[in-house]
């Protein structure tokens, strides 16, 4: 690789872990949940009709392919019915509320939030939506006032734009998205079902991925096109000390956590 291509590949490692995990993490909190309760959805339910309401009223199978990890029927249990119970922008507006109440208990003792969140802006508003519905989507949500809100859904939104960078990415390199679970170190079949999946159709899949005989440098290629374009968004638009900061930062995510073991 090019020097160039070394230092945005460089950049997006640096940033990945610590996006990938605070920006998901309300998804599955208490206070997400809570809100939940409040709407009356079965419970996990706010979470794909929330997240997925930015684009309308998608019908399962649609929410299933965006989503990319969960089995089918899935959403076909929880998302009709919430769906009905909850248009869309309500939806959106829960799905929020849930992310700011999670920032407002976890995050308050967070340095200087409206750094880390300006940052994120900056990211998010020069990321190009075309072909990354979710993102696009998001992207066109309006931003909540508090600093340490506008922190979350700064992760949030960059957690969706590269998401849908590494779902271009597998597209790319032929690997469909429940087999990169398969071949991703961080997946396998631990993850298949706590997402959803039964053990029967988990282990089916696990041994279709297995039978591909290159299935792990496909996704390996995949992980290089997704940390090459995302460093290039780093790149062009934070300055070197401003990716250094940003990263620090995000450092500072895991600092304040750890405390709070």
């Amino acid at each position: 690789m090019q020097d160039d291509t070394v230092v945005a590949v460089d950049a997006a490692a640096g940033v990945r872990p610590f996006v990938q995990r605070w920006g998901g993490k309300f998804m599955t909190s208490t206070e997400l949940a809570q809100v939940e309760q409040e709407l009356g959805l079965a419970p996990r339910a706010l979470y794909f009709r929330g997240r997925s309401a930015v684009l309308g009223d998608p019908p399962p199978q649609m929410v299933a392919e965006l989503f990319g990890i969960f089995p089918r029927w899935l959403l076909d249990a929880l998302l009709p019915a919430a769906t009905s119970a909850l248009d869309s922008p309500s939806a959106v507006e829960g799905f929020q509320e849930g992310a700011a109440r999670w920032a407002r208990a976890r995050l308050s003792d967070l340095a200087e939030p409206e750094r880390l969140g300006g940052l994120l802006a900056r990211l998010t508003e020069a990321a190009d939506p075309g072909g990354l519905a979710l993102f696009g989507g998001w992207r066109r949500a309006a931003w909540p006032e508090g600093a340490l809100e506008r922190v979350v859904h700064g992760l949030h939104l960059l957690r969706e734009y590269r998401g849908g960078l590494h779902f271009a990415a597998l597209r790319a390199v032929g690997l469909p998205i429940e087999e990169a679970i398969v071949a991703d170190p961080e997946g396998g079949r631990g993850r298949l079902l706590r997402t959803g999946w039964q053990p029967e159709p988990a282990d089916e899949l696990i041994a279709r991925a297995n039978a591909r005989p290159d299935l792990h440098e496909r996704w390996r290629r995949a992980e290089t096109l997704t940390g090459e374009r995302m460093g290039e968004l780093l790149v062009d638009t934070l300055g070197e000390p401003e990716r250094a900061e940003l990263l620090d930062r995000l450092r500072a995510l895991d600092e304040l956590a750890t405390r709070a073991e």
